[in-house]
């Protein structure tokens, strides 16, 4: 096995591990440590079955099943990411990290792409970890002990209608810490997202609005990025806890798709 940064703060390409086989416990310990040095990391050239990347999933933990998206046939925990020449819209278009709105977000997502486009399609990934270490010490300090308001309503309701999915009676909201510190690492970062994160909880509605409005871009300064160019067999495992990531959808009418399983988390502190 081996480990290759993309970049000096996220990001390491995976080579010399096959996901389908059942893999020695000394080198599932050596990709926890890859997955939280790196908060990313990715895999090429992998072919899977949905019980094996159900399987693999699962060696971090239990899995995750979508608030609103549907599942795939008898694989509830699998979320299909699709978009072609009928698409009205592509997955994760917004930097965002994935279902922020629950009081346990998740702890980390797997994509395996099978399709993909002949270009484009590629997938941006920010570290939280650098965008809170680049604050000033004196908005570290105002930040600290705040709290967020992360809503689904307004991203969930009616984004599956084309699918013929019906939206629920209300989809999940939650309040969580401006800055998170990681169960793992110890490390803080900044949890506040374009997506789904509405408000600064307990300041005026004018100073919420301009203070996110500064934090949602300073997470995605190029400095804190990596870049991944997805090829049919490609893998990325990203760190929800400590990363936002936003797909380009710029491929039209050429389609992308794949499976993603996501791991539960715990309650941000």
């Amino acid at each position: 096995m081996e480990v290759r940064k993309v970049t000096p703060v996220i990001g390491a390409e995976i080579h010399g591990v096959d996901l389908s086989r059942n893999l020695p416990d000394r080198v599932v310990e050596e990709l926890h440590r890859a997955f939280t040095e790196n908060l990313v990391i990715f895999f090429r050239d992998q072919t899977l079955t949905p019980e094996q990347q159900i399987a693999f999933g699962r060696l971090f933990g239990e899995l995750h099943t979508h608030p609103a998206a549907p599942g795939l046939g008898d694989y509830p925990e699998i979320m299909i990411i699709a978009a072609d020449e009928n698409s009205v819209r592509a997955n994760g278009e917004a930097w965002h990290t994935d279902v922020s709105c629950e009081e346990e977000p998740p702890l980390g997502s797997i994509l395996y792409i099978k399709e993909s486009p002949p270009a484009g399609g590629d997938t941006l990934f920010a570290s939280m970890y650098a965008a809170y270490e680049a604050l000033s010490p004196r908005m570290k300090t105002y930040l600290d002990g705040l709290t967020a308001t992360h809503d689904g309503e307004h991203v969930y309701r009616g984004l599956y209608a084309h699918q013929n999915v019906e939206d629920k009676p209300s989809y999940p909201k939650a309040h969580h810490p401006v800055i998170r510190t990681h169960p793992v690492s110890g490390q803080k970062s900044l949890y506040v997202n374009y997506a789904f994160t509405t408000a600064i909880d307990g300041i005026p509605h004018e100073e919420s609005d301009a203070l996110l409005r500064f934090l949602v871009r300073h997470a995605t300064h190029p400095a804190f990025q990596c870049r991944l160019r997805w090829q049919p067999g490609s893998i990325a495992f990203w760190d929800n806890r400590c990363t936002q990531h936003h797909a380009i959808w710029d491929y039209w009418p050429h389609r992308r798709y794949g499976n993603r399983v996501t791991i539960k988390g715990d309650r941000p502190y």
